[in-house]
């Protein structure tokens, strides 16, 4: 890199498709804001693939050039990992921890990659960006004498509720199911079904305490946050995480395609394949011919993301459900949980002749594995998304204006849920987690009530185009007319610009913005 005004920064993502995606969308934007920066991608072999593969198929954007992808050594085996351990999607939900845990052996490695950084170019890189379960991060900012950035892959209002309930366990003060969380208003309650299982074990002496409590800690002492959101949309959220951590949080979404964002025209086949850099169970062509042939805002849309999934009997009720609604399907599908989510699909999951049942009635599409989420959430025929709320698939739904029933599974997806019922009014929630019992026709009646053209359904659809509008607007670049995302990502850039100048990162913990 040459110039004295060049500028390169570092991202250190955790490994999983949550947040690689996320991850590269906001280097491809720091970009796009500034031309004289670099980024630096660094992960293990695995993911850097994964990385390379994503990037390639996206050749023609122009801010791809700067952004490099470095190799950080890592043997998941040695930490107790399966071969090829080293991304959630490979992993069972109970080996997350175990994947947090060895992700701490990357310091040694990205202090190599920072070395050889300051080596050739003379100086440290303006800033580290890395994931918040990488708070080991910031050992790295303080070594070189650069600043350590944190950046939440998540909402704001579910980041909140997760840092804050991982640091204090609230839910061990109490005898009661419900509960209060610091740094959120006294009138809010919690629900111990809102928890994960690392989370709801949590006693500040336990696997997940000792793995997660010291990576969060780091964290919420770095110089500022990155969150994957938009100012107007999460005011709530924002002001409970900002006034938690006592430092600057810049709201850098909507981490999408500008594509996605632009609803006068169809979303080309490839931005899914960009944006997810897999292959689909089903061709796009094929998938948009059949949502063509439904009617408006008549499809439902079922997905639980990368790395999640459903039990056999739930599976079993969700099909049933979906088939006596009657109306028309996609639904993602995958292994129950506790089988091989890579292995085959067994038809013994499903009622019997349930695909065929579907595939002859053209009632739904059962897509294995992948499907262009983006192409199919911007199609004019999907009315509904069955989701379990992980925040980039909220992100796509509503940046589309489409409502959700939310099935939350892992991580903060319950407390993305619970503000997406209560303060934003765009979902109802129909269960949570893999364990809970549910039947057909709760799935029906839910899906009937959300496809509502008046009533409760109407208003969900209204207040979801209305956030979809202000989730275009933030992107918006005139003269007199800029969106938040704008005005954050050029603040964030001006501010650590700034701390570089004033050579003010020596000891940065103490610097506001």
């Amino acid at each position: 890199m040459e110039g004295q005004d060049q500028e390169h920064i570092v991202m250190l993502p955790f490994m999983a498709q949550g947040h690689l995606i996320p991850f590269l969308q906001l280097a491809r934007n720091l970009q796009q804001r500034k031309s004289l920066i670099t980024v630096t991608v660094a992960s293990t072999a695995l993911n850097i693939d994964y990385l390379r593969t994503t990037i390639a198929s996206n050749s023609s954007s122009q801010s791809d050039s700067n952004i490099r992808l470095a190799e950080l050594s890592f043997c998941g085996t040695d930490h107790g990992l399966p071969p090829n351990g080293e991304n959630t999607e490979n992993l069972p939900l109970s080996k997350i921890g175990n994947l947090v845990a060895a992700s701490t052996s990357l310091e040694a490695p990205a202090r190599r990659l920072i070395s050889d950084i300051i080596e050739k170019e003379g100086r440290p890189p303006l800033c580290i960006i890395s994931d918040m379960y990488f708070g080991w991060a910031a050992n790295l900012a303080n070594c070189f004498g650069t600043a350590h950035v944190t950046f939440t892959t998540g909402g704001a209002y579910g980041t909140a509720a997760l840092v804050s309930i991982w640091l204090n366990l609230p839910h061990r003060s109490t005898a009661s199911d419900e509960f209060p969380v610091p740094g959120f208003p006294e009138s809010y309650r919690f629900h111990i079904s809102q928890l994960n299982p690392y989370l709801r074990a949590a006693d500040g002496t336990d696997f997940g305490s000792r793995i997660f409590q010291p990576q969060l800690s780091l964290s919420t002492k770095s110089f500022g946050w990155l969150c994957s959101t938009v100012e107007e949309i999460e005011p709530v959220g924002l002001k409970i995480l900002r006034n938690y951590l006592g430092r600057p949080v810049w709201s850098i979404g909507p981490l999408l395609p500008l594509e996605a964002l632009n609803k006068s025209s169809t979303l080309a086949l490839s931005v899914s394949r960009q944006r997810a850099g897999k292959e689909f169970g089903i061709p796009p062509e094929a998938c948009l011919e059949w949502l063509d042939s439904q009617g408006s805002d008549s499809v439902v849309y079922v997905s639980f993301g990368s790395q999640n999934s459903i039990s056999s009997n739930q599976m079993m009720e969700l099909a049933l459900g979906l088939e006596e609604s009657g109306r028309p399907f996609i639904w993602v599908i995958r292994p129950p949980i506790g089988y091989d989510m890579k292995g085959e699909f067994r038809a013994e999951w499903l009622p019997e002749g349930f695909e065929d049942r579907m595939s002859k009635g053209k009632q739904g599409l059962v897509v294995h594995n992948w499907a262009p989420q983006l192409e199919i959430l911007s199609h004019k025929s999907t009315g509904v998304f069955v989701s379990h709320c992980g925040w980039n698939s909220v992100m796509e739904s509503l940046s589309q204006g489409v409502p959700m029933i939310g099935w939350p599974l892992a991580s903060e997806q319950a407390f993305n849920s619970k503000m997406l019922a209560e303060e934003m009014g765009v979902s109802v929630e129909l269960t949570r987690g893999s364990q809970s019992v549910i039947v057909g026709k709760e799935v029906k009646r839910l899906i009937d009530l959300v496809m509502e053209k008046s009533g409760k359904g109407g208003e969900m659809r209204k207040k979801a185009g209305d956030i979809g509008e202000q989730i275009r607007a933030a992107v918006r670049d005139q003269a007199e007319d800029r969106g938040s995302f704008i005005f954050e990502m050029d603040d964030f850039l001006g501010t650590i610009l700034a701390a570089r100048r004033k050579s003010a990162l020596k000891n940065y913990s103490g610097i506001t913005g």
